[in-house]
């Protein structure tokens, strides 16, 4: 976040400066591309893998039910 000096005179009688994002100075951003992977857990890697394969499950159900459907109205 950008900072603003303040004189001494602010300081002592503890005033809040308010300043607009539009004429603050610019933050610099987090570089994404110098990360790595995350590391995690056995629990969390267990979490996500069974998140994963609930998520495929459900996908699953629903093609079932969109063909079961469509076999109920193929018919009639």
């Amino acid at each position: 976040m950008a900072t603003i000096a303040m004189n001494a005179e602010e300081i002592r009688t503890n005033r809040f400066v308010v300043i607009h994002p539009l004429d603050d100075l610019p933050e610099q951003k987090v570089d994404t591309e110098a990360l790595g992977p995350m590391p995690m857990t056995r629990s969390v890697k267990l979490s996500l893998m069974s998140l994963r394969g609930y998520l495929v499950l459900m996908m699953l159900l629903v093609v079932y039910h969109v063909v079961a459907l469509g076999v109920a109205a193929a018919k009639h």
